[in-house]
């Protein structure tokens, strides 16, 4: 086990951990919300730094980021646990796996995932499946890699960082997607076991310190799908910058979620409207057959600029960040 590189010493060998925005006190032998971080005579270790439980060579719009270098590969990387608990998880066989004391995963250090990504061809390393700020020292060690060899690192997060965490991590970060759950602090808590505000937060300082950010917001039925928490949403997305890719996908039963139904395709597409009128630049919609929400058009003159089909993409048009057709900026990292 690891020491970590963010935590503060207490009286009587307690820690605060720094990781995340929990900040857990934590007492000696025990671990911190996460399960991961476990204090071992007044020093915070990581359980899980080099343990990989996943490895997979993902379509960067996977992630999803659709406008972050489209059509090119990213090597995807997660150890087990992650800091919230959602109640509707879509991976709690490896994100929750620590409530039941199991810490899995193969031994891969840094070194080997960088030498995993060049081989594979791959132009970034995604940092995704669970969650990130969880196994932050051994994302740090392999993004500080990633700079040195010429590879992008992706986030795919659920937002929670300490200002600490965050603002160290930054100058490593190429691009994020935070998941965006409601825009109701009492939802955070009661399905997530988190607050709204440290979301908020990280989304606001990527922004600001130069990371490529896009959103994601599952719609689920009764919980978080009403237009005033869409507008809400979507205005605080636009109010950062209204060049922030959003994608509101559908809800799927999972988990301990199995009580509610199937998000209606015409909540996605309503809420992708609300998204437009509220003056977001591009709206997409997920888990859901839908080209008119997967393509990039421009939104100066309406001109497709890149044709998708799943996550692969069919065509592209962007030239030198430029709309070929009326000349206009496209935001996103595109070569």
């Amino acid at each position: 086990m690891k020491e970590l590189k963010l935590y503060s010493k207490l009286a009587d060998e307690k820690v605060i951990c720094h990781s995340c925005a929990h900040t857990c006190k934590i007492d000696e032998g025990k671990t911190g919300i996460c399960g991961i971080n476990i204090n071992k005579a007044g020093i915070l270790k990581s359980q899980v730094y080099g343990r990989a439980v996943a490895m997979h060579v993902d379509p960067i719009e996977k992630k999803p980021l659709y406008h972050f270098f489209p059509g090119s590969l990213s090597f995807s990387v997660a150890t087990v646990g992650c800091n919230m608990h959602c109640r509707n998880c879509q991976n709690s066989d490896i994100s929750q796996m620590p409530v039941d004391g199991i810490i899995q995963g193969s031994e891969v250090s840094p070194d080997l995932l960088i030498i995993s990504t060049i081989n594979q061809q791959c132009k970034s390393i995604a940092f995704t499946y669970t969650e990130p700020a969880v196994f932050w020292d051994y994302a740090y060690d392999t993004s500080v890699l990633a700079k040195e060899n010429g590879i992008r690192t992706v986030f795919v997060t659920n937002g929670y960082f300490s200002e600490e965490s965050l603002k160290t991590m930054i100058p490593y970060m190429d691009a994020a997607n935070v998941d965006l759950k409601s825009f109701k602090n009492s939802t955070y808590k009661s399905i997530c076991g988190a607050r709204l505000k440290p979301v908020l937060d990280s989304i606001q300082w990527m922004k600001e310190l130069g990371v490529w950010v896009e959103v994601t917001t599952l719609l689920i039925p009764d919980l978080n799908d009403s237009d005033k928490e869409i507008t809400s949403i979507a205005k605080f997305i636009h109010d950062v910058d209204p060049g922030i890719p959003w994608h509101v996908s559908r809800f799927y039963p999972a988990y301990k979620m199995t009580d509610r139904p199937q998000t209606p395709v015409e909540t996605i597409h309503r809420a992708r409207q609300i998204g437009l009128d509220c003056g977001l630049r591009f709206v997409y919609t997920g888990n859901v057959s839908d080209r008119e929400g997967s393509d990039t058009t421009c939104f100066e003159c309406g001109e497709t600029l890149i044709e998708r089909k799943g996550f692969s993409v069919q065509k592209m048009q962007i030239k030198n960040g430029k709309c070929p057709s009326c000349h206009t900026n496209i935001d996103g990292i595109w070569e």
